[in-house]
């Protein structure tokens, strides 16, 4: 589990097969304290596993699927790529909460310097990604936790305003327009489709015992004895 909020730059390289090495540029030794065999680094949003720690980065494996489904394998030319170390009991949760699953690929349209931000849209071609888009949803771009500014009712164009900190201190300052990007929505999204796909309905013995119990507080005095009576202490 990672919070979305980048901590590293990294560049990407052939290994050994299905295995990547991750090299951290100047300032990223932070990243690899603590860092252990067995661990779990996004990688451009990606979650995989280190297998081998380096003087200077980390080797992580890779599987075929990962690289077919995301943009890793266009990041083999030494496209910097953002670097996060998932997240530890007790740490600050500053983005929202992102699997590293990544679900889609979208495209960078255009990118707008204001006087406030950088206003980034995109395009996104894959249902699997933009049925999760939705605005001021959270939305993490290349592992980077962003909200949505603004969106199409289909989700396959949205906008995001990305402060100053960020743009310089990720990839995002790399992009040139139609370059592909990593996309993963709202993990809490995902769940509430499935419920509603499946159309599930309440237990009626649960619902029933609401009503009994609505029923039985409008005609009683609330106090902490009938709170605890049923359940509440």
């Amino acid at each position: 589990m990672f919070t979305g909020l980048i901590q590293a730059i990294g560049t990407v390289h052939p290994w050994g097969e299905n295995e990547l090495q991750i090299a951290c540029e100047p300032g990223g030794d932070r990243l690899l304290l603590g860092l252990e065999l067995g661990d779990s680094v996004a990688v451009d949003g990606v979650c995989l596993t280190v297998t081998q720690i380096l003087a200077t980065g980390f080797v992580a494996a890779v599987s075929p699927e990962t690289l077919d489904r995301t943009v890793l394998n266009q990041r083999l030319d030494s496209t910097p790529v953002n670097l996060e170390p998932s997240l530890r009991v007790g740490s600050k949760l500053g983005g929202h909460f992102v699997t590293g699953h990544v679900d889609g690929v979208g495209y960078l349209e255009a990118s707008t310097q204001t006087a406030t931000s950088w206003e980034m849209s995109f395009t996104v071609a894959d249902p699997r990604a933009s049925r999760y888009i939705v605005p001021k949803g959270s939305i993490s771009i290349n592992g980077i936790s962003l909200t949505v500014a603004d969106c199409n009712p289909t989700g396959r164009w949205f906008k995001v305003a990305v402060i100053p900190l960020t743009y310089a201190e990720t990839n995002l300052s790399y992009l040139k327009v139609g370059d592909r990007v990593n996309l993963e929505g709202d993990v809490l999204g995902k769940y509430v489709e499935k419920f509603l796909r499946l159309g599930t309905s309440p237990n009626p013995t649960a619902v029933a015992q609401l009503e009994d119990l609505l029923s039985a507080s409008e005609a009683e005095t609330l106090t902490p004895a009938f709170l605890a009576e049923h359940g509440y202490s």
